[in-house]
């Protein structure tokens, strides 16, 4: 099953599903996946059965919703701040060239910090009976505030040095009434980043993320699959300027999920009953590695066929008076 938020013209929220075998998207009787996946649990039921039992016969084409602009982000929350973005990286594995390279690195006696922690990950990030496994590399993201639905516009902020999609799988959860964390499934993402700043000095990482991110428009529900093959994609101009094939699920990774998930909800606050937590993978791609350098007007596309439509989102320049005023009391 895949779920989908979205407004009306008059902007009232409702949610769609995708069930197996069927061809359309169908209205549920419902304004919000979060909601139904506190209900779900709850009533002690899986999400697919509650939303076959709220499905109307009222369907939608997703491709019109998204051309009107009227797709959300597929899980948020009604109080944006209650939303924790974070992130995760060095995880994957990359194509079959990248990882003879990958592994030429690694027999070097001289490695950079980055390179000891992917080996960190490499030899013990999938842990066997339960164990708890090699602790990942970790960021702060965001809020809420600062997500920017699917064919939104992703800033660019004058302080950047670079704007450079990353286009991931996202866990997507939610905290139950006693503390459960309850996964309620998996979404295509891009999560934004400077990638000259991170280069310039890995402590820059925090820095580098520049806070705005993208996920979505659907939001698979169901185990993610092992082998994931989809592709990234930048126009200009109505022209692609770059396009290359993304790989992901557990096979193509060093960590597990499980073992990506414990290193995040170990910490006591991040399981807040009611809170929505976004939680980025880890890119195995990117467009600057291929020295290209987005600008405002780009359109960045991250597919896979698994996931349903395909996240879009363009670049867009931020506001350069935009300062901080520091007001001593």
């Amino acid at each position: 099953m895949r779920l989908v938020q979205f407004e009306d013209p008059t902007h009232v929220r409702h949610v769609a599903a995708l069930f197996d075998g069927e061809t359309r998207h169908r209205v549920l009787a419902a304004a919000s996946v979060r909601d139904m996946a506190l209900s779900a649990h709850s009533g002690g039921t899986s999400l697919t059965t509650f939303a076959r039992g709220i499905a109307t016969n009222e369907t939608v084409d997703i491709d019109d919703l998204l051309s009107a602009g009227r797709v959300l982000v597929p899980l948020d929350h009604p109080e944006p701040s209650r939303m924790i973005v974070a992130i995760t990286g060095l995880t994957h594995l990359g194509s079959a060239q990248s990882r003879d390279a990958m592994h030429a690195r690694l027999a070097s006696e001289d490695l950079s910090d980055s390179m000891r922690m992917f080996k960190l990950g490499l030899e013990g990030g999938k842990p066997k009976d339960g164990a708890i496994g090699a602790q990942p590399e970790w960021a702060y993201k965001g809020d809420g505030s600062w997500l920017v639905p699917p064919e939104g516009g992703i800033e660019l902020p004058p302080y950047g040095e670079d704007g450079g999609e990353e286009g991931e799988i996202a866990g997507l959860y939610v905290i139950a009434d006693d503390g459960t964390v309850l996964r309620v499934g998996y979404a295509l993402g891009n999560e934004f980043s400077d990638h000259v700043m991170e280069r310039r000095n890995y402590l820059y990482l925090a820095h580098s993320k520049l806070r705005q991110s993208s996920f979505g428009p659907e939001l698979f529900v169901g185990e993610l699959p092992d082998e994931i093959t989809g592709s990234v994609s930048i126009r200009r101009d109505g022209k692609t300027l770059w396009q290359t094939e993304f790989l992901s699920g557990e096979a193509n990774m060093a960590h597990s999920i499980a073992n990506l998930e414990h290193h995040h909800f170990k910490y006591a606050g991040f399981r807040r009953p009611g809170d929505v937590h976004v939680y980025y993978f880890g890119a195995s791609v990117l467009s600057f590695a291929d020295a290209v350098s987005l600008a405002p007007g780009d359109r960045m596309e991250v597919a896979c066929p698994q996931f349903g439509a395909p996240l879009r989102n363009t670049v867009i320049a931020g506001d350069a008076n935009e300062i901080p005023r520091i007001q001593p009391l």
